[in-house]
């Protein structure tokens, strides 16, 4: 990974910090946990570059682990496109993946363990009967008719259910803790469930699973993890977690840290209604381009680098985390304006006819791929008796201020002549279908003797430009919150102009671009050659990231 930009400081790496000075800590290891049932989206990206950018600043450690506990949900695919993602951002976790389930031996052991020590038991009330005994926020809650039962019926019947000798749902180990506790999660929280599903990585060897809140700490525990990072969400579940931890005998108890989770405006970060989008065909799969998922993000061509800043830049706290979509986007543009090369493409192209071309002597130029970045080389500019303008260059009625192209009016050719519209030729409806123009053939690398010309526009050569296919995307929804309002589905604010296919043309020099190459088209934006689709020398298929300002804002009512 490129060198970053100085971390911003925030309470947790504060925390860490004073750990490593007083001792507490030898050095820091951390883990990012994801549950493998979707793609990661930018909400994980923060959590990715928080953990793992800690373990890189303090010397530590990060660990990936899959928390596969929840097996008709999950699956092989979603946790590869994990692995792929962590990897894209440009991190490593430490030494192979840990999962959930490598440690079932040994969660199933402390659930005897607690069983033995009176702290757990089996109840048979079904799910609606364990809501009713629950109590509410303002009640508390009923024992269980089951809580008293031996321990000596209370480990013959776990064991029974981890030998699927009952039917799924009929009964759950639940913890014994308080059912009068203001903390709802500390009422008696259920610790292991009886399922019969298949599992991505043990197949049909259990039929009971644990709980989240339970397998998590233990988890956290065995790999020796100091400090467990999570959103705010899981601050009520942070006193069972440390009750799990000190009622077995394990020796480490790693602490838990809260922080706010990321709400990125005009998108959604919930896997369910992501899953819809997807499901529901409303998006051509997880990493459509306008998805807030890691792959989608890198399909559109976002840079891991400019991610990895929009997570420095928008911090860590225990405060709300609202953050316009402007910001990611700034950042993936201030990354690409100084990381790529920059070419001529068209996207709306209007035919120019030069009609003083001279084959063999009107010649063309060559161009460096970066103002500022001799080191990214050059290319020539060639130029031919028809070329391709962009139609919104030219006006037959300008408004004020117009510095682009008009009847009888002149303009540059970025990097060649100088050329004048003599003619307009439309079609039968009137359009304007073609543009018969001169150029200043004593203007090539110079100014033209005796007068000024103000517009520079971009174009390409009709006879050496390639045709490709471009997508324009813009933001998924038309509104910041589009699940804010609950009266309403967020499927109606699905923004129909979300993407627009065009036909257009780029400059020859990228032919050979591999996928996931990026470019700036000169004028119009940051451009990716699309990762799947994309096939040099057949077929060119450009996303565009961003454009080159924040447009969104002025045409948004």
């Amino acid at each position: 990974m490129s060198s970053e930009r100085e971390p911003v400081p925030h309470f947790i790496r504060n925390i860490i910090e004073d750990d490593l000075k007083s001792g507490k800590h030898q050095s820091i290891v951390t883990r990012f946990p994801p549950e493998p049932n979707g793609y990661l989206h930018v909400g994980h990206a923060k959590s990715i570059c928080l953990n793992f950018g800690l373990a890189l600043d303090f010397k530590g450690r990060c660990n990936l682990r899959f928390d596969d506990t929840n097996p008709e949900k999950e699956s092989e695919e979603y946790a590869l496109s994990i692995q792929e993602d962590v990897r894209w951002l440009g991190f490593q976790w430490d030494g192979g993946v840990h999962w959930a389930s490598d440690y079932f031996d040994a969660l199933y052991g402390y659930a005897v363990e607690l069983i033995r020590a009176g702290k757990a038991y089996v109840c048979d009330l079904t799910p609606d009967e364990m809501r009713a005994y629950r109590g509410t926020l303002t009640e508390p809650g009923r024992n269980s008719p089951y809580r008293e039962r031996s321990v000596e019926e209370n480990l013959d019947l776990f064991s029974r259910m981890k030998d699927g000798e009952f039917s799924d749902g009929s009964k759950v180990l639940r913890a014994k803790i308080d059912m009068a506790s203001p903390n709802i999660n500390m009422r008696d929280p259920a610790i292991y469930r009886i399922r019969r599903a298949h599992h991505i990585r043990t197949g049909d060897q259990w039929v009971i699973y644990p709980m989240y809140d339970y397998t998590h700490c233990i988890s956290d525990a065995l790999e020796g993890i100091t400090h467990s990072l999570c959103t705010l969400e899981f601050e009520d579940h942070r006193p069972l977690y440390d009750w799990v931890l000190d009622n077995i005998t394990i020796p480490c108890h790693p602490r838990q840290y809260e922080f706010s989770r990321l709400e990125l405006q005009y998108t959604i970060t919930s896997k369910r209604k992501l899953n819809q989008l997807v499901t529901e065909k409303r998006v051509s799969g997880w990493d459509d381009p306008r998805m807030p998922t890691i792959a989608g993000m890198r399909r559109r061509g976002y840079t891991p680098a400019g991610i990895r800043e929009f997570a420095r830049r928008i911090g860590v706290s225990k405060s709300d985390n609202v953050i316009d979509m402007s910001v990611l986007e700034g950042c993936v543009r201030e990354d690409m304006e100084t990381s790529v090369p920059r070419v001529m493409a068209v996207v709306k192209p209007l035919k120019v006819v030069l009609s003083n071309f001279v084959a063999g002597e009107t010649l063309s130029r060559e161009a460096g791929f970066h103002p500022n970045h001799p080191e990214f080389g050059s290319r020539e500019v060639p130029i031919s008796r028809e070329i391709w303008i962009e139609a919104d260059d030219f006006s037959e009625t300008p408004p004020p201020g117009w510095q682009r192209l008009v009847p009888g009016g002149e303009v540059r050719l970025r990097y060649s002549y100088v050329i004048k519209c003599d003619e307009v030729v439309k079609d039968v409806a009137g359009n304007v279908v073609e543009l018969r123009c001169s150029l200043d053939t004593e203007t090539l690398g110079k100014n033209p003797q005796g007068r000024k010309v103000k517009g520079v526009i971009h174009w390409v050569s009709a006879e050496h430009a390639l045709p490709a296919e471009i997508r324009l995307y813009d933001r998924l929804f038309t509104v910041a919150r589009p699940d804010g309002d609950k009266t309403r589905d967020f499927h109606e604010f699905i923004n129909p102009e979300s993407l627009s296919v065009v036909q257009g043309w780029v400059e020859s020099c990228v032919q050979d671009s591999a996928p996931e190459t990026r470019y700036q088209f000169e004028r119009l934006g940051y451009f990716c050659t699309d990762r799947h689709e994309h096939m040099p020398g057949r077929k060119w298929v450009f996303n565009r990231a961003v454009s080159l300002k924040d447009t969104w804002t002025k045409e948004t009512p």
